[in-house]
């Protein structure tokens, strides 16, 4: 079984998409931390962001693994902690936008889906990726508490800058950040995590006994 879960930077995925996965013994797939991975390799190698066709071929050369413990690698480094940094926050934007890199990107998170039950959290993962999931959630939260699970997440940048980032990226995936017509949305902005897993267990155990 795929659960896909999608929803804005700030509206509870990773947290949530990381929780239900340990509940239910799936694998935890976090596609944005790919676009991460591929960014921090894309800046390790000194190749510039704004040249789409290159990073494409970047990523097809060097795919991104994710393991059973959600350790993130590329090109034989665990870059886990390195692709957290500000920077990369900052830049990752960039990178994704690319179409060569989404299709290779696409491509690889299809081929991982394909490994067995798993939890994948992202921007267009019920709409794009895996459009026939068995459970699509959607996450969205009011802009200022989306603000502040950012700043907890990243202290050492101020809050004029993150809100201004949380601006730029959802601006950026606009066209990525459309629910699935099928999709059930979640406003978690007065759930607590647990809330929201439980929903999403319930949707899943109606999916499996239906």
């Amino acid at each position: 079984m795929i659960i896909a879960i999608d929803g804005p930077a700030g509206a509870g995925k990773s947290t949530v998409a990381r929780r239900l996965a340990e509940r239910l013994g799936f694998r935890y797939l976090d596609t944005g931390a790919m676009y991460r991975a591929l960014t921090w390799l894309a800046m390790r190698d000194a190749i510039p962001l704004d040249e789409g066709e290159r990073l494409g071929l970047l990523a097809s050369a060097h795919p991104v693994d994710l393991d059973a413990a959600g350790r993130v690698s590329i090109d034989g480094t665990d870059v886990t902690a390195a692709i957290r940094q500000s920077r990369i926050d900052r830049l990752v934007p960039v990178v994704a936008r690319h179409p060569d890199v989404r299709r290779v990107m696409r491509e690889r998170q299809r081929e991982l889906a394909e490994q067995g039950d798993a939890v994948m959290e992202g921007r267009d993962i019920g709409t794009v990726v895996v459009p026939n999931a068995e459970v699509k959630v959607y996450l969205t939260a009011d802009p200022e508490i989306r603000a502040s699970r950012r700043q907890a997440e990243r202290p050492e940048i101020g809050a004029d800058a993150l809100a201004t980032d949380l601006f730029k990226r959802d601006t950026s995936d606009a066209e990525r950040m459309q629910p699935a017509p099928d999709a059930i949305q979640i406003d978690t902005t007065e759930l607590e995590v647990e809330g929201v897993v439980a929903r999403i267990e319930e949707l899943v155990r109606e999916r499996t006994h239906a």
